[in-house]
């Protein structure tokens, strides 16, 4: 990709397709001049919407009527001088205007992730707010949607600005003493540094602690559906999916290998698992079968949460352990009347049917419950991918490092050099300084437009 200043970039930023309205951004030093060359008159104030006609340069030919904005840098997204047409989404028209640019002198299509990236050297947003932007763009429930709006507004940057301004403080110290080494109240006033690196410690390993949540909430939270053959798993699964995604059928064995639907619980990402029955390996001979068995075990260790369904007719003989968090469902609740399912109902957390509907809201309610007792992050995490791990695990290990140094009495500028590596690695997390090998993979995430 050219990053060349003097290159300006366009492309629709709307959603492809047909629309009402659609979005073409164009960014550079010619900006402007493509804004005049389309109206044939000089470009609206700033960051006021005009209407204009636009016609093609070449031969005067109406294009469309559209709303256009002008956005002079660098108080724009990408820094640069920025225009929007705001122009009727039908899919010829957008087309057309496409083509129209392309032919611009100085003009060329963007690409993936490039308005994104331009922000990004121009120094409108951090690596983190990007990293956020994307997270924001592919997010789907509203847990990912807080996460995600947190890292692009720039809160989560703010917070590392915090962490960077203390160890400059730390940093100021650490000088004094050892430029004033021979100063014996200086020289020994280790107490102020030792306590600002050991609150940033506790602090770092606060927010590394809810990274592992972030990451599950942005990628989805695995709940397996186990139980006995026959107990009514794959029937629920399509009840909680909402279609057919499981096969059901009144042989036992049917389900033998996992089946995972994508879904949203209770504002939750959620992959929901269906699994082989789970019984003894002398009621069957089944070879397929035992391995899709093996395969529901291994899940159950690694679940986030466990529905363990039983029916009134199929209960397990051996259920087997494992310490995931779990919910015990009584399945086919519809066959039975209100006494008998009071009576059975006594040894699970909820009773269901999926062919009447009876307990299903119940259900996603509890699972909600259940996943955000866990996951559900009331502060935003500061760091969640794994880039931003490594950058803050590397400032961790360094601030602890200052601090060991000092309270075993080393020189200070053993500890000023950690501080200082701390520092570093906090440059590196929010992108100033050693990026240019992780840029690639995170503007590919990006479609073009952005």
């Amino acid at each position: 990709m050219s990053d060349r200043a003097d290159e300006t970039i366009f492309a629709l930023s709307s959603g492809a397709g047909m629309a009402a309205v659609a979005v073409i951004r164009i960014s550079g030093g010619r900006a402007g001049d493509a804004l005049r060359a389309l109206t044939g008159r000089p470009p609206p104030a700033a960051r006021q919407a005009a209407l204009r006609r636009l016609r093609d340069p070449a031969d005067g030919t109406l294009l469309d009527e559209a709303l256009v904005i002008r956005m002079p840098g660098p108080a724009s997204f990408t820094g640069e001088d920025v225009v929007e047409l705001h122009v009727h989404g039908g899919v010829a028209t957008v087309r057309r205007l496409l083509a129209v640019l392309a032919e611009m002198d100085g003009l060329r299509p963007a690409a993936a992730g490039e308005f994104t990236r331009r922000a990004f050297l121009n120094g409108r947003m951090t690596l983190m707010e990007v990293e956020g932007l994307a997270d924001l763009i592919a997010a789907e429930t509203e847990a990912q949607r807080r996460l995600a709006l947190a890292a692009s507004s720039g809160r989560t940057t703010r917070r590392v600005e915090e962490w960077r301004l203390a160890l400059t403080t730390v940093l100021a110290e650490l000088e004094a003493m050892i430029d004033f080494a021979d100063e014996e109240d200086v020289a020994d006033d280790v107490d102020s540094p030792l306590k600002r690196l050991r609150v940033l410690t506790r602090k770092f390993d606060k927010a590394l602690g809810e990274a592992a949540k972030a990451a599950r909430l942005r990628h989805g939270l695995r709940v397996v559906l186990a139980g006995p053959p026959n107990a009514g798993k794959s029937t629920l699964l399509n009840a909680l999916a909402g279609r057919e995604a499981a096969i059901v059928a009144a042989q036992p064995g049917t389900t033998r290998d996992v089946i995972e639907v994508h879904m949203q619980l209770s504002g939750l990402p959620v992959t929901l698992c269906d699994t082989a029955g789970l019984r003894d390996a002398a009621q069957t001979d089944d070879a397929i079968e035992r391995v899709g068995q093996d395969k529901a075990r291994n899940l159950l260790r690694e679940a986030d949460l466990v529905l363990w369904v039983e029916a009134p007719d199929v209960a397990a003989r051996d259920k087997p352990a494992f310490d995931s968090p779990s919910i015990r469902l009584l399945s086919k609740a519809d066959l039975f009347d209100s006494d008998s399912l009071r009576s059975l109902s006594e040894r699970y957390d909820l009773a269901v049917s999926a062919r009447t509907g009876v307990g299903l809201e119940a259900l996603e309610h509890t699972i909600g419950e259940r996943l955000r007792e866990r996951f559900d992050v009331v502060e935003a995490p500061v760091v969640s991918h794994q880039r931003q791990v490594a950058a803050l695990g590397r400032a961790r290990r360094h601030v602890d490092a200052a601090a060991t140094a000092l309270e075993r009495g080393m020189p200070a500028e053993v500890a000023a050099e950690e501080a200082r590596l701390a520092g570093l690695a906090l440059e590196r997390l929010v992108g100033r300084v050693d990026v240019e090998d992780v840029l690639e993979v995170i503007f590919s995430r990006f479609c073009i437009g952005k």
